[in-house]
């Protein structure tokens, strides 16, 4: 993987969405052809060989990658969204974010049990909305869950709150508030 070019790309905006946080904008890199071909080409080297069936994409910068991954797996590809957004019936999860407490929704239908996920956004911070997503995942009881982020601020924890037996995978690791 180029990280050089990656971390070339990749835009950082103080004081947003509050005073403080230092934002990691990754559409720098998926408006870039070579960044994002590179995010997928090394995501899709990274799961290529784990029987990947279904690729979950949180909303909404994980359904980018997400469903290009899923066509190079050769996998299916679930959305998880916010409530009302999804339009069969789904079960919910609610978690505590970094400045208030929000809900994601999956359809119930999504998932079964031979199935084997990868779930994928685009930032881990303190990891609360892809713990929700990995936790609805988990009551379809899948042969096995793998997480993906394109970046991990490492100094905020956030893969500390999975269980030890979670492949938690990033392709980036940087300091970050």
């Amino acid at each position: 993987m180029n990280k050089e070019l990656l971390l070339a790309n990749l835009r950082s905006i103080p004081d947003f969405p509050i005073p403080g946080i230092l934002f990691r904008d990754v559409t720098t890199l998926f408006k870039n052809a070579e960044c994002l071909k590179e995010l997928e080409d090394t995501l899709c080297e990274m799961y290529k060989d784990k029987g990947i069936t279904k690729v979950v994409g949180i909303e909404s910068r994980g359904f980018i990658l997400g469903a290009s991954l899923a066509i190079r797996l050769g996998a299916g590809f679930v959305p998880v969204r916010k409530p009302g957004k999804l339009p069969a019936e789904t079960i919910q999860e609610s978690y505590q974010k970094e400045y208030g407490v929000d809900t994601i929704e999956i359809h119930k239908d999504a998932i079964s049990q031979n199935d084997v996920v990868l779930i994928h956004d685009d930032l881990l911070a303190t990891g609360g909305t892809m713990l929700a997503a990995y936790n609805l995942v988990q009551k379809f009881a899948p042969k096995a869950t793998y997480v993906n982020f394109i970046i991990e601020l490492i100094d905020l924890k956030g893969r500390e709150i999975f269980p030890k037996d979670v492949d938690v995978t990033s392709l980036l690791c940087l300091e970050g508030e």
